[in-house]
């Protein structure tokens, strides 16, 4: 059976490393709302009112992978609120894809790279919960 592994984390977790390396050298897709942000120079430019673009690119990108039979699919995303992840499992039930979800914690002390007060990781942290089905 195919796989949708959801890594989800706060910013600066080591979500998008651990993706890199599960994903075989990119041998399976990576997606994230992130890649929306990010310009050709490679920077990153969060505009808070694109988000909802950029969670409709990451469903798309997953969604053209799935019609497509990848056999390993891994987003790399916050995931702190349920609307975030719902999205995931009606593609997987749709597309027949096994889905994992791995929590990843800052227990390396890594920085996030998008410019993210640590106040505002808090607030995120506040909100984070774990998402019971």
């Amino acid at each position: 059976m195919n796989s949708l592994i959801l890594l989800r984390g706060l910013p600066g977790s080591g979500k998008t490393t651990l993706a890199k390396e599960l994903s075989e050298n990119g041998k399976y897709p990576i997606f994230s709302i992130d890649d929306y942000f990010i310009l050709k120079n490679g920077d990153y430019k969060f505009e808070f009112d694109k988000n909802h673009l950029a969670y409709k690119q990451c469903e798309e990108n997953t969604k053209t992978s799935m019609q497509k039979n990848v056999s390993k699919i891994y987003i790399d995303n916050v995931f702190s609120l349920e609307w975030e992840i719902a999205p995931y499992f009606k593609l997987a039930a749709e597309y027949k894809y096994q889905i994992f979800i791995i929590t990843v914690e800052n227990r390396h002390k890594g920085k996030n790279i998008h410019q993210i007060s640590d106040e505002q990781i808090k607030k995120m942290a506040e909100k984070y919960r774990v998402i019971l089905y």
